[in-house]
């Protein structure tokens, strides 16, 4: 048997403490019940605080907002990643105070028009310095499960922050709750102080229908950062060396940001052909000495600094290397980059790569090398010429670049100062009246007017061209 009770509280305590019940007698009995129940209040579920804030990288109010916006836009239908802008959001106009029976809802400070994008001000009131808020209107589709959006943060075009992208995804919904996901597509974290790239939150909407997405520091934090916090360039102490030079070496980095730069690393990628000096190296900061260490790894120099970057100050490692004759194959070209962490949140700042072109001369060292060949009558068609196979005169070869040679009496002809490669030559048939190639039967590539050959630095190769008159000799 199931046997239901209802009870009439009177007022409840607001602190949740415990009520008293008495049951009295029924037609069933005399018995009186008694039973002791804790009736909790009712629990009112405020909206969330639908304003946003922009602070600085590591979360403090900047000294100025003048120039400052806060834009919500569409994705770029064409564009597959998703990240680009399309159009500016339509947010539905608001107004405060509300003017009742006028069709326009009532809005939220400091947006209170719900501008796209919405103007940062330097606002007397403290609680509204750097703030921005958006309302979402649910009659339009803008709440539906799946909406994506893009928030923007524009920095003034002549300041040295960088521009901010946070990708807004609308999830499903509970009642008045909506989950949302907000990841960042600039490369910067969204959790300035905990390095979150991606955020899930839920947000509320309210009995008018319209939502502001909580953007400030409870959730999603939006912070703004030096466009350019560190900065490396390379520099040496000539333009041009030669093999068996030394040449020095000087990297810079210096701190631009608004907070020391700590873990110092730095990349160096040598030219091949360059050794790396290793009691070479020193390290300064505003002219004092300051430890660097090192390792090797091939061709790539790993530097560490063990000590700390203040703003606007200069790290200096200053290494040597010497040039080798296999310096003559490479570009030249070094590449040099920078990581480091800022000490108040930790966030990872980098530059480069910083190149410098040194123009290695060969001095009295070259890796031209030299082509040769012959032009010769092939009687016995096996490629090569043997005693009573003469060489023919006059002929003509063409290399790849253009260049015209001539074979001399004896059918020979050399290229001097050749740059290493690959190179081909091309026998001019026109040239040599009454005569064709030589069939080979030996080596089929052969059987063509054009030859191809890799020259190494400073060696030599070969093109030989076989032929046959065009007529039988008369036979004794």
């Amino acid at each position: 048997m199931r046997l239901t009770v209802e009870v009439s509280a009177g007022a409840v305590a607001v602190d949740g403490s415990a009520v008293t019940v008495n049951l009295g007698s029924s037609d069933c009995g005399s018995s009186n019940a008694q039973q002791t129940l804790s009736i909790l209040p009712p629990i009112e579920q405020p909206l969330i605080d639908p304003l946003g804030r922009i602070t600085g990288c590591s979360g403090e109010l900047l000294d100025d907002y003048q120039g400052f916006s806060v834009g919500l836009y569409q994705p770029d239908p064409n564009d597959p990643t998703g990240t680009e802008l399309g159009e500016a959001v339509a947010l539905t106009r608001t107004e405060v105070p509300d003017i009742p029976g006028n069709g326009i809802p009532e809005g939220l400070a400091p947006n209170t028009e719900n501008i796209n994008p919405y103007p940062l001000s330097n606002d007397v009131v403290e609680e509204f310095r750097g703030v921005y808020n958006f309302l979402f209107d649910e009659a339009t589709g803008q709440l539906d499960q799946g909406r994506a959006y893009i928030l923007v943060v524009d920095p003034p075009s002549d300041s040295n922050f960088a521009q901010r992208r946070i990708r807004l995804v609308i999830g499903d919904r509970n009642g008045e709750m909506v989950s949302y996901t907000a990841t960042s597509v600039d490369g910067i974290p969204i959790g300035l102080t905990d390095g979150s790239m991606e955020v899930s939150e839920e947000i509320m909407v309210d009995d008018a229908a319209f939502l502001g997405l909580a953007l400030g520091v409870m959730q999603l934090a939006t912070g703004v950062c030096d466009a350019q916090e560190v900065q490396i360039t390379k520099t040496a102490d000539r333009a041009t060396a030669q093999p068996g030079d030394v040449v020095i070496y000087r990297l810079s980095v210096r701190n631009q940001s608004s907070t020391t730069l700590e873990q110092i690393v730095l990349f160096d990628q040598l030219p091949i052909g360059f050794n790396f000096i290793s009691k070479s190296v020193r390290g300064e900061i505003s002219g004092e000495e300051v430890t660097i260490s090192f390792e090797r790894n091939g061709r790539t120099i790993t530097f560490r600094g063990e000590d700390l970057i203040p703003p606007g100050e200069v790290l200096n490692v200053v290494y040597a290397t010497e040039l080798t004759p296999d310096s003559l194959r490479g570009s030249g070209e070094n590449r040099a980059i920078v990581n480091a962490e800022r000490d108040d949140n930790g966030l990872e700042v980098k530059d480069g790569p910083a190149i410098h072109r040194l123009r290695v001369d060969p001095g009295i060292l070259s890796d031209c090398g030299t082509l040769i060949g012959r032009v010769f009558v092939d009687k016995n068609f096996d490629g090569e010429q043997q005693p009573g196979e003469p060489g023919v005169p006059n002929a003509v070869i063409y290399l790849e670049d253009g260049n015209r040679i001539t074979t001399d009496a004896d059918g020979l002809f050399s290229v001097a100062s050749v740059l290493p490669g690959h190179h081909s030559g091309t026998l001019d048939l026109t040239s040599l009246p009454g005569y064709t190639l030589a069939p080979n039967h030996y080596f089929s590539e052969r059987n063509s007017p054009s030859r191809l050959v890799r020259l190494e630095p400073g060696g030599m190769a070969r093109m030989n061209f076989a032929v046959t008159p065009t007529f039988q000799e008369a036979e004794n």
